[in-house]
């Protein structure tokens, strides 16, 4: 069964709506958005969350200092990485994962960036066995996180299936309660991750679409 992470969580009856309709993992965004959110504030969404629910910190050109701090101040159990320096960042803090407290650090690979890699003569993304997972998302140009507008899935299960030995790929990028079960049927990934899609307006999640979604990607049988 997927794994499924709804991100952009900003409030705590978002965030328990999103554990009861099925969710697999939180996201909290600590960049520049309309879904930034103060540690503070997660830290009495984490406090009220099951244990077996992820917590993720979403970071964008974040120094691997201020990731640690925000990670013992939030309460969260992994990191997501975005932004030019994220492999970098993320091999740093991946490399003693017990001294930071977390679970995971997912790095982000926007399907631009892997096309362009392959547009001249080859992909080549050198993980240390510490990272297990990453994300593939659109990232439209100019921005540094997610987009929320989806990328060719045909196209792109070519370059996912050079990662399944190795790793866990989660897909995101418009995905919504409509489309996310032909995404996973496509490209086959371990997860999905989801955050203007199971909107009402930015930042506020609706609820009905988050059940939808859920439901949509774990009834999905490869």
């Amino acid at each position: 069964m997927v794994w499924v992470k709804i991100c952009g969580t900003t409030n705590l009856e978002d965030a328990l709506a999103a554990v009861d309709a099925g969710a697999d993992a939180l996201g909290f965004v600590f960049a520049e958005s309309p879904r930034r959110v103060e540690p503070s504030v997660v830290a009495h969404i984490t406090r009220a969350l099951p244990e077996s629910i992820e917590r993720i910190g979403v970071f964008v050109d974040e120094t691997a200092g201020r990731i640690d701090e925000i990670v013992a101040e939030a309460g969260l159990t992994a990191v997501q990485l975005h932004g030019d320096g994220s492999l970098d960042v993320a091999e740093k803090l991946a490399a003693d994962l017990e001294a930071t407290r977390i679970s995971r650090v997912i790095p982000v690979l926007p399907m631009r960036r892997i096309q362009q890699m392959a547009s001249r003569g080859g992909v080549v993304v050198k993980l240390s066995r510490a990272i297990d997972t990453v994300l593939i998302d659109s990232a439209a140009q100019g921005k540094r996180g997610g987009s929320g507008q989806a990328w060719d899935w045909e196209t792109g299960k070519f370059f996912l299936e050079m990662f399944r030995d190795s790793v866990r790929t989660i897909v995101a990028g418009g995905l919504t309660p409509a489309n996310v079960a032909d995404a996973i049927r496509t490209l086959r990934p371990w997860g999905v991750d989801v955050s203007s899609g199971v909107e009402r307006e930015p930042g506020k999640k609706d609820h009905e679409k988050v059940r939808s979604f859920v439901k949509a990607a774990k009834d999905v049988k490869l």
